[in-house]
């Protein structure tokens, strides 16, 4: 099972972020997928911390319940390890290797470019074609994570009744889902630099993108968990209860204008922050739009507060926009929840057919 294995069995998508589990059913391809179903099971709070599965129990047990809501009978599933779990590397091979030899030379050499012990990391590779300057050599891509991070997905999907078949890197995900989104752009992505910004409930993702192919990442601490907390600490309730009135309303009137706005406007400051640190790391030039994913976007006016902030246009990821739905998906709960399915959206399209 690698990283990035072909694969061409149907699974479901399934993103394990910090606070949720977010399933997603897609069949079609191209320009043609449909959803067949999604759900968004609540996760207990450290169930999952900075990305990494700390109750396995937990989480495939919400998986379970997520796989009941939604109503499929898929049993495969893919799921996505987060970038900072992961190391990559372009490296070149001889052209004239087969698979099998390629593979064979890939495990004789690994152990130059990681850092941990062979043994304790699950490694794969895929070849991203011939090289620029020797023709003759192809470059591959090696992605290694360790091994217990790839294993407690695996076994959280066991729990829930589900075969893992692929894990995934949640920017490659997201980079998949992205490709969705560009059609919507009048370039289709094509010569623009592109800043995805993915802020979910504790972490915030900036992706930028040359030609639809991220070229940066960074990963930063921040996101609605912020928001939650103060409202919590603001109007003396749970932290469930709050996370409840941040999605369902009937917050006192002080809330928009003493809470609401001043979390937009620290959005906007991160985001402006995570680009400027682009800017001074990187030859690429200026961002020419944002596009704006994961549970935080959804927040009203968030985008527009974020384009005044970085004078750069603002819109809101929305994978679905084209798609066809099956009966039993709400259309609007969707469309709502879309940012936040951009990880779940890429690794479901890993095998539609």
């Amino acid at each position: 099972m690698g990283l990035f294995s072909r694969n061409h069995t149907p699974v479901i998508g399934i993103d394990v972020s910090s606070t949720a589990v977010k399933l997603l059913e897609l069949s079609g391809g191209g320009n043609k997928y449909k959803v067949e179903s999604y759900a968004v099971e609540p996760l207990p709070s450290n169930a999952v911390v900075e990305k990494n599965i700390t109750d396995v129990e937990a989480v495939g047990e919400a998986i379970r319940r997520a796989v009941k809501r939604a109503g499929t009978k898929n049993k495969f599933a893919a799921l996505a390890v987060a970038g900072s779990s992961v190391i990559t590397k372009v490296i070149t091979m001889p052209g004239s290797l087969s698979e099998d030899e390629l593979e064979n030379q890939i495990q004789l050499e690994a152990d130059q470019y990681i850092p941990y012990s062979l043994d304790e990391v699950k490694l794969d590779f895929e070849v991203m074609g011939p090289n620029e300057a020797d023709p003759d050599r192809l470059d591959v891509l090696l992605a290694a994570s360790r091994s217990e991070i790839v294993d407690a997905r695996v076994a959280a999907a066991d729990i829930a009744g589900l075969t893992c078949k692929i894990i995934d890197v949640e920017a490659f995900a997201l980079e998949n889902a992205f490709g969705i989104v560009a059609k919507d752009m009048a370039t289709g992505g094509a010569g623009e630099t592109v800043a995805l910004v993915d802020i979910g409930a504790t972490m915030t993702a900036l992706s930028v993108l040359t030609d639809n192919k991220i070229v940066y990442a960074r990963e930063q601490t921040f996101g609605g968990k912020q928001l939650t907390e103060e409202i919590q600490r603001r109007y003396g309730l749970t932290y469930e209860e709050a996370g409840l009135a941040k999605r369902q309303g009937g917050l006192p009137d002080n809330y928009v204008p003493e809470v609401l706005e001043p979390f937009k406007e620290s959005m906007a400051q991160q985001v402006n922050r995570s680009l400027q640190f682009f800017y001074s790391s990187s030859q690429v030039g200026q961002v020419d739009r944002i596009v704006l994913a994961g549970g935080c976007a959804s927040i009203e006016g968030s985008d527009q507060v974020i384009a005044e902030k970085t004078g750069v246009e603002v819109q809101t990821a929305n994978p679905f926009a084209h798609m066809s739905l099956a009966n039993r998906v709400n259309a609007g709960v969707l469309a709502n929840d879309a940012p936040s399915l951009m990880i779940a959206c890429g690794l479901a399209m890993r095998s539609a057919f």
